[in-house]
């Protein structure tokens, strides 16, 4: 009896100091925070740098000075990025008994597998497999090159048009994989005057999703090896005039044997997430927990291959909005939240997610090695851009179908403020609370947009808005105090991208996935969600199904997968082939 007494008395106790909470919100510690993380000194807080690690620890300590309990390794849950890919003192070529020099005459792409062969040269035009409604073209249809190395020439068959139907599909990578398709061990590129004027190597430019396409795949310097690929006595650039022209590459046959040795080594390095607790007091709510975060890494220091949108300009991409904004923003509302510790009914996790520009690496890790079980996480809200608040004060606040009291509790609280919400519904998205919702978890996502300064070097911190910071924050810090002491948890509910009426670039059709970008190897391409009523779903796809092939052509990888949707069009039934648990499975997708 005494203690449903003390029940009853905390809960009213609680009532009463939510109707009168206000977080605050200091501007001066926002822009005096955001200043160090912003700084040249940490050259855009790059994972597995010694930059990375002082980023972090700057967060930890934030943490622990507001009184927070650290989790992990005090503070910190470590994991494995692959970061870069260099080429190994191993790499060989020898063409008709002659060597060739690594990075002179030849060089690898990052894509290659390593391994070594000797074979015979066949000349596969363009190397490429084109079938939509307005264009069929193969290459490979009268070629036999099974167990042999492929020569195609780079670029396309309209090297002058801007809006060729060829673009989607002539990037090296989609070439390599119809290489593998017919059976090729290995492909070797060269460029003719018209599609590369400067006869220059591909650079070994880092992918941020670091996976083999499953062959040997080495560029050849136009330069060297001209003399042993002449056929017939033409020369690369009389072959692209003639590719060009529509010449079946099949009446070409080389005289060239090649012999190579191909290794790649991919650089792996330890980053983090920064993890802390401010535990509640309702003994009924204590283990429910409401997930505030951010991620706080960046490009480093950009260059090809790095996200940058300046990929030719080598300086630091400080990052101030994306995302140094949203991390201050969480340590901002962890000191705030940490002040009113003795109002709080559910707990709160603080989570600084490392990694996520390289695919949401960071927050995919936590959620797969949870400090509590995955049940107890009643809601995500996730901070990415929140620094540039307009004149308009709109802000974007993404997953709000992801529960079915959401919208009506937003507008409730958004009722006095003067930050305008734009409702969207989609749990999924280019940020970490697509991770939470992965797991069947309400999330809520708040960014004020992004900008011309976006993934450059210009995204300083002397733009960022930090008045504009504080009315966020004090938005969203109600928000985040109505999830916490409200009665009853929210309730799930599946808001996918099915809503979208336009796919994206280069694409037709949709299966309505979310790709697992944390899955390696090149056996498939883990499904991470599946969107509630698109094709997938209909068809019977699940979330920790692996995607191997789609109308008996493999798929190995991200990018197999994003070519073989290229060749789909919408109405059309496909086969896919999946393996759920172990066991292969085959689902009739209608587009």
């Amino acid at each position: 009896m005494l203690r449903k007494i003390y029940t009853i008395i905390l809960f009213i106790l609680f009532s009463y100091y939510a109707q009168g909470q206000q977080l605050n919100f200091s501007q001066k510690s926002l822009e005096k925070d955001l200043y160090f993380l912003a700084s040249d000194s940490l050259k855009g807080r790059f994972p597995g740098t010694p930059e990375d690690m002082v980023s972090a620890s700057f967060i930890r300590d934030h943490f622990k000075n507001a009184g927070l309990n650290l989790l992990g390794k005090n503070g910190i849950q470590d994991f494995k990025v692959t970061t870069a890919v260099e080429a190994s003192l191993n790499n060989s070529l020898i063409m008709n008994d002659i060597e060739g020099t690594y990075g002179t005459d030849f060089s690898l792409y990052s894509f290659s597998s390593n391994g070594s062969f000797e074979a015979e040269v066949v000349f596969a035009g363009f190397g490429l497999v084109v079938k939509t409604d307005s264009l069929s073209w193969n290459d490979y249809k009268n070629l036999d090159v099974k167990d042999k190395w492929v020569l195609v020439l780079k670029g396309d068959p309209e090297p002058e048009n801007n809006n060729s139907v060829f673009i989607p599909f002539a990037d090296a990578r989609n070439k390599a994989l119809f290489a593998r398709d017919n059976g090729a061990l290995g492909i070797l590129f060269v460029g003719g005057n018209k599609n590369n004027p400067a006869d220059d190597l591909a650079p070994l430019q880092f992918e941020r999703s670091v996976v083999s396409a499953g062959l040997l795949a080495i560029d050849l310097k136009k330069s060297w090896a001209n003399s042993f690929l002449s056929i017939n006595e033409i020369g690369v650039d009389s072959l692209e005039t003639l590719m060009i022209s529509g010449v079946d590459p099949a009446k070409y046959h080389m005289k060239t044997i090649v012999k190579a040795n191909a290794e790649l080594i991919r650089k792996e390095v330890t980053t983090m997430n920064v993890v802390a607790m401010l535990e509640g007091n309702d003994p009924a709510l204590i283990h429910e927990y409401i997930v505030v975060g951010a991620h706080y890494d960046h490009l480093g220091m950009g260059g090809q291959g790095s996200g940058s949108r300046m990929p030719d300009t080598l300086a630091p991409h400080v990052g101030a909005d994306d995302n140094g904004s949203g991390v201050v923003g969480v340590m901002a509302m962890a000191s705030a939240l940490a002040f009113e510790k003795n109002n709080l009914r559910r707990s709160v996790l603080f989570v600084a997610f490392g990694a996520e520009e390289m695919g949401l690496l960071g927050s995919r890790y936590f959620v797969r090695n949870l400090p509590m079980e995955k049940g107890k996480i009643a809601a995500m809200i996730n901070f990415d851009m929140i620094g540039r608040l307009s004149a308009e004060k709109a802000v974007v606040a993404g997953g709000t179908g992801t529960a079915i009291e959401m919208e009506k509790l937003l507008d409730q609280v958004a009722e006095n403020s003067s930050i305008k919400l734009s409702y969207s519904p989609e749990g999924f998205g280019a940020s970490d609370h697509a991770s939470f919702y992965a797991e069947d978890i309400p999330v809520l996502f708040f960014s004020t947009g992004a900008h011309s300064d976006y993934h450059t070097p210009l995204d300083t911190p002397d733009k960022i808005n930090y008045e504009g910071m504080v009315e966020v924050l004090d938005l969203v810090g109600n928000i985040t105090l109505e999830l916490i002491n409200r009665d009853e948890r929210l309730t799930f509910s599946e808001a996918g991208p099915k809503e979208r009426t336009t796919a994206r670039r280069g694409f037709k059709v949709t299966l309505g996935i979310m790709p697992d970008f944390t899955s390696s190897g090149t056996d498939g391409l883990g499904v991470g969600g599946v969107t509630k009523g698109g094709p997938a779903d209909v068809a019977g796809m699940k979330k920790g199904d692996k995607i191997t092939g789609i109308n008996g052509m493999s798929v190995g990888t991200i990018y197999d997968y994003m070519n073989r949707l290229r060749q789909l069009k919408p109405g059309q039934r496909v086969n896919v082939d999946v393996m759920r648990e172990g066991i292969p499975t085959i689902l009739i997708v209608e587009l």
